[in-house]
C-alpha cells in the first residue's frame, strides 16, 4: 500500500508544470523596430469595429485611420493591457477546475506488545462544496473575462482617439507656427527699417520703441507656438509607441459634419460605449458573487474515505462526513459585503451615464461655439484680404507708409491664426465627441 502511494505521487509530480524564468527586456520593443515588417503586417490585417486595414509607411502622410491603427498596435500601455487580459482568461480556466482530492497516510510501529504488524491508516478526501458553487463561480469568471475584454476595447478606442486628437493638434499647431513665423519675420523687418529711419532722424524714439515691442511680442508668440508644437509631437509619438525623434507627416483632415442632437448621441453612447458594457458585465459578475455568498451560508460538506489496517491485521474501511454548523455566522458578513458591492456598482453605472450626458452636451456646445467663430472669421476675412492687398499696392506706389501696409498684413495674419484655431477646435471637439459616444462620426447619420 505504501509503495503504491509513493508511485502515484511520483507520477503526479511528473505531470506538473515546470518553472521557467522570463527576464525583463531592458530595451523597449517599439524602439527596436517602430515601423518594421511586424507593424506593417499587423496594420494590413487588423480587424476592429473602428479600424480599417491599411498600409503603413512613416515616410508618407498618415491619415486619421493610419494614426489610430498605429496607436492600437504599437502603444506600449495597450500591449501591457492585452497581456494582462490573459489573467482573466486564466482565472476563468481555474474556476472551471474541480478541486484535487486530499490524501493522507500514517504509519505506527508497535514498540511493545504481542502484535507485530505496522498500524497503517490512510484517508482520501473530497470537498463537495466546490461542486455546489462551481456553476456560479464559472458564471462570475466568464463575466469577469467579458468585462476585461470590454475594458480593453474601451482603452484601445480611447488611445486611438487620443492619437487622432493629438494628430489634429499637431497639424493645427504646424499651421499656427508658420503664421507666427511670418509675423515674427515681418515685425523684425519693420523694426530694422524703423531703426534705420530713426538713425536718419526721420522717426522718434517712441515710434521705434513701439516697433521693438511688437517685434518682441511676435518673437515670443512664435517661441510659444514652436514649444507647443514640439510638446504635441512628443505626445503623439508616445501614443503611437514610436521613438521621440520620429518624423511624421500628417494628412490634412476635412472639416467634420454637424453632429446629431445630444439625445441621439447619448442613445448611441449607451449602446456603443464598451466601458458601459464592461460595467454591465461587472455587474453580472457581482450578481454571481452575491449568489455564491448566499450558497456559502449553507453547510460546507466534505467527504473522506478512511482505509486502515491495525497492528492485529484487521483491515478497516469507513466514510467520514464533515460539515459546518450554520449557527452564528451563516456567512452573513460575506452576503452583506457582496450586496453592498452590487449596490455600489449599480450607482457607478448610473453615475457614468450621467457624466456621459453632461460631457456630450459640453462637447456639442464647444462645436457650436467653434462653428460660430469660424463663420465670423470667414465673413470678415475677404474684406481684410482686400484691404491688406490694397495697402501693399499703395505702399509700393508711395501713397502709403510701409509701416501701415505691414500693420494691415499683420491684422490679416492674426485673423488667419484665429481662423485656424477655430477649425482646430472644431476638429478636436468632434473627435472628443466620438470618444464620448464610443462611435465614429461616420455612423452618426445612419
Amino acid at each position: 500500500m505504501l509503495r503504491d502511494a509513493l508511485l502515484m505521487m511520483v507520477a503526479l509530480l511528473g505531470a506538473c508544470a515546470h518553472y521557467r524564468p522570463l527576464p525583463l527586456d531592458v530595451e523597449p520593443a517599439p524602439l527596436k523596430s517602430p515601423a518594421g515588417a511586424a507593424l506593417a503586417r499587423a496594420a494590413a490585417t487588423i480587424d476592429g469595429p473602428f479600424l480599417a486595414p491599411t498600409s503603413i509607411d512613416l515616410g508618407e502622410p498618415l491619415d486619421a485611420n493610419a494614426v489610430a491603427v498605429i496607436a492600437v498596435i504599437a502603444n506600449p500601455d495597450l500591449k501591457a493591457l492585452r497581456l494582462r487580459a490573459g489573467i482573466a482568461d486564466a482565472q476563468a480556466f481555474a474556476a472551471g477546475l474541480l478541486p484535487d482530492p486530499t490524501f493522507s497516510l500514517g504509519v505506527d510501529k508497535v514498540l511493545s506488545g504481542p502484535d507485530q504488524l505496522l498500524n497503517i491508516a490512510g484517508a482520501l478526501g473530497l470537498e463537495l462544496n466546490a461542486l455546489r458553487t462551481r456553476p456560479v463561480e464559472l458564471a462570475k469568471a466568464r463575466a469577469r473575462v467579458k468585462q476585461v475584454r470590454l475594458d480593453l476595447a474601451w482603452a484601445e478606442w480611447q488611445t486611438a482617439g487620443q492619437a487622432r486628437l493629438q494628430a489634429v493638434r499637431v497639424a493645427g499647431l504646424e499651421r499656427g507656427v508658420g503664421l507666427a513665423a511670418a509675423s515674427r519675420d515681418a515685425t523684425q523687418v519693420l523694426l530694422e527699417r524703423m531703426l534705420r529711419a530713426a538713425g536718419r532722424g526721420d522717426l522718434t524714439a517712441d515710434q521705434v520703441h513701439l516697433a521693438r515691442l511688437a517685434a518682441l511680442d511676435a518673437a515670443e508668440r512664435y517661441r510659444n507656438a514652436a514649444r507647443e508644437l514640439a510638446t504635441a509631437h512628443l505626445e503623439l509619438t508616445r501614443l503611437l509607441g514610436l521613438p521621440p525623434r520620429q518624423l511624421l507627416q500628417l494628412a490634412s483632415a476635412p472639416l467634420p459634419a454637424d453632429p446629431p442632437s445630444a439625445e441621439q448621441l447619448l442613445t448611441l453612447a449607451q449602446t456603443g460605449r464598451t466601458d458601459l458594457q464592461a460595467l454591465e458585465a461587472g455587474y453580472l459578475a457581482q450578481e454571481a458573487a452575491v449568489r455564491k455568498a448566499v450558497l456559502d451560508q449553507f453547510p460546507a460538506l466534505g467527504l473522506t474515505i478512511n482505509p486502515s489496517r491495525d497492528s492485529a491485521g484487521n483491515t478497516l474501511l469507513g466514510p467520514a462526513v464533515t460539515f459546518t454548523l450554520p449557527l452564528w455566522n451563516r456567512n452573513r458578513g460575506g452576503i452583506a459585503i457582496e450586496q453592498a458591492t452590487r449596490e455600489a456598482l449599480k450607482s457607478e453605472y448610473e453615475a457614468r451615464v450621467f457624466q456621459a450626458r453632461a460631457e456630450i452636451a459640453a462637447a456639442i456646445n464647444g462645436i457650436e461655439l467653434a462653428k460660430r467663430q469660424r463663420a465670423d472669421f470667414l465673413r470678415e476675412l475677404p474684406a481684410i484680404v482686400r484691404f491688406a492687398a490694397a495697402s501693399r499696392d499703395a505702399a509700393k506706389r508711395g501713397d502709403l507708409a510701409l509701416a501701415t501696409a505691414d500693420a494691415t498684413e499683420q491684422v490679416l495674419r492674426d485673423k488667419q491664426i484665429l481662423l485656424a484655431k477655430s477649425e482646430q477646435d472644431l476638429r478636436e471637439q468632434t473627435i472628443a465627441l466620438e470618444l464620448l459616444t464610443g462611435t465614429r462620426q461616420e455612423t452618426w447619420t445612419r
